[in-house]
């Protein structure tokens, strides 16, 4: 830390700062909490930030912060603002708050994080100071910090079981110097043990799993507590945060499946559908929400109705808990595992996934009818990506074009989907009624993506070309006579639906789809589902259509892996952590 003068020498002293370091300025009259200067000064998501008397700079935003120094300086001296503004920005006359309204008014957002009860004033004189001192003496900025530490809209499980002491467990690593990653990672191999449990298929491996899936769960929700608590948020964090949560699930069904096998109980086909089941309520989420969340106008009598629940409080903590979100899901896998069987587990997932999915997506229905909203194109960008078109849909929709209305893309897409789905379970296996349903498949996908997807319903396009393509991927496997051949279908649909959740942070990250040239090398959803009708109909007999189907696998997870942990620990990832769903 270093004082300059004035602001001509705090702009020569910057100047002499290397280029890839985060610089500060605070009004030496500066009187508050620590923690708020945390909040201003030290969150890495935000390339410039300010508080009353202090502002941050990112290297991204060096030089429209020296450049404004430069110009200020005259101005500063005069006593006068650096340019005309409003509200409290403007009302910051210390030489970080002119600064601030500078940048804003260049074009350089400067975030301006909620302080609540925590102190930061400049005082100009002695009753201004023994106020804000006397301020700064009734708040206890650590209790705050612990509690800001909590995400402010969890589960009912996680708000009531987990957080009053998680939250402790987090300061505790952080005064021990250790990282949300280290503790993501914890969680990771936690559950992962847990999956090894429950593969063992005795009373007592399942009880050990039930104990440390929880576990897990309390590290899960650690880290992101930690990420607030010490304002340690990363790409990287962003990426293990968002994709382990579903490692973590999935490797326990499977988990879970093992340990039924060992017992003489094949339930592989119900873990399948567990999964694809809660990858398919997701996109839902991603999808709607991804639509609507910049809609221009947007107004709906239905979510004017939710906002009035709302306002009651057992009704939030209801509506919370009906959807199933990841708390209360965990504690109940983790209790029935311990309690009973790995068919009775899935059963009670397959049901309340379902009830959940059925509720959620009523509701979304209901608003998308009920909105007068104009979407943008930014938002029909991210469902096209969402999409996953490969080269076969991509072709048709590049000589053909679905017929105008507001419903045909989704209309479309469902029907597809449908007739896939219908083949997949109904049409005599080995034959190629399938391959055909494939390429007309394909055929309907490319006109429903013909279009940009402004409709009201556009929406459910993703979700329904995921619904057929795992749904499909499942029937065929299922009704193989080949040996493996659903954890060989298991372990595909993993690898897809990892691509599908990358996706959907990379758009959530403000960075964009994955590169079209990844979505053609790993076939584009239609495309997939081509081969592996082309599989089923090839390989009728013997091992084969499990071998091809774990090549396939091992393929698509390698290309999309490598390519994805390229992209998250480049410099081009977006810094933010991700604070989770409900669901």
């Amino acid at each position: 830390m270093t004082a300059a003068a004035d602001a001509g020498q705090a702009a020569e002293l910057l100047a002499t700062v290397p280029a890839d370091q985060r610089v500060a300025l605070v009004d030496p009259r500066f009187v508050g909490h620590v923690h708020a200067l945390r909040l201003g000064l030290t969150d890495p998501r935000f390339d410039a930030a300010a508080l009353p008397g202090a502002l941050t700079a990112r290297p991204a935003a060096r030089g429209a912060l020296l450049r404004a120094l430069r110009r200020a300086v005259v101005a500063v001296g005069s006593g006068s603002p650096v340019v005309p503004g409003t509200g409290s920005a403007a009302g910051d006359r210390t030489v970080p708050g002119r600064l601030a309204v500078a940048l804003d008014a260049e074009g350089t957002p400067v975030q301006r994080p909620e302080l609540g009860s925590l102190t930061a004033a400049v005082p100009t004189g002695p009753d201004e100071r023994a106020a804000a001192q006397a301020s700064l003496a009734a708040v206890d900025d650590e209790a705050i910090r612990l509690r800001s530490a909590v995400k402010a809209h969890d589960g009912f499980f996680t708000t009531f079981f987990i957080s009053p002491y998680s939250r402790y467990i987090a300061r505790w690593c952080a005064r021990r110097g250790l990282t949300p990653n280290q503790v993501t990672t914890a969680s990771l191999i936690t559950a992962l043990i847990a999956a090894g449990s429950a593969a063992t298929g005795t009373r007592g491996g399942y009880v050990a799993a039930g104990v440390l899936l929880l576990l897990s769960f309390v590290l899960d929700c650690t880290d992101g507590q930690l990420a607030r608590y010490s304002l340690q948020y990363s790409t990287m964090g962003a990426w293990l945060d968002a994709t382990f949560d579903r490692a973590k699930e999935y490797a326990y069904y499977a988990g879970l499946a093992l340990g039924a096998a060992r017992g003489g109980d094949d339930v592989w086909v119900l873990a399948l559908g567990a999964m694809v089941l809660q990858a398919c309520r997701h996109v839902v989420d991603f999808s709607f929400n991804e639509a609507n969340h910049d809609a221009v106008s947007n107004t709906s009598p239905t979510a004017a109705l939710s906002d009035r629940l709302d306002s009651v409080g057992w009704t939030v903590w209801a509506r919370r808990m009906i959807v199933l979100p990841i708390g209360e899901r965990w504690a109940m896998i983790a209790v029935l595992t311990a309690l009973t069987t790995p068919r009775i587990v899935f059963y009670a997932l397959l049901v309340g996934c379902a009830l959940a999915a059925c509720y959620t997506t009523a509701g979304r229905l209901l608003r998308s009818l009920t909105r007068k909203a104009r979407r943008t194109d930014r938002a029909m960008r991210a469902l096209a990506d969402l999409a996953d078109s490969g080269p076969l849909a991509q072709g048709v929709a590049a000589v053909l074009r679905r017929p105008k209305g507001g419903y045909t893309a989704p209309l479309l897409a469902l029907v597809a989907g449908a007739l896939m789905v219908a083949a997949a379970v109904f049409a005599p296996y080995g034959e190629w009624l399938v391959v055909g349903a494939a390429v007309l498949y394909a055929l309907l996908a490319g006109l429903a993506v013909s279009r940009p997807l402004g409709g009201a319903l556009d929406w459910l396009v993703p979700p329904a070309f995921r619904a057929a393509e795992y749904c499909a991927i499942l029937a065929l496997a299922a009704r193989s006579d080949a040996p493996h051949a659903v954890p060989a279908a298991f372990g595909l649909v993993s690898a897809v639906a990892y691509h599908h959740y990358d996706t959907v942070y990379r758009i959530r990250g403000g960075t964009g789809a994955p590169p079209q040239w990844l979505v053609r090398a790993v076939g584009g959803h239609e495309g997939r589902t081509l081969v592996v009708a082309v599989l089923a109909a090839l390989l009728t007999t013997g091992s084969g259509f499990t071998t091809a189907l774990t090549v396939l696998a091992a393929a698509v997870a390698l290309v999309v892996l490598v390519e994805s942990i390229r992209f998250w620990v480049s410099s081009s990832a977006p810094a933010v952590h991700d604070e989770g769903e409900l669901a």
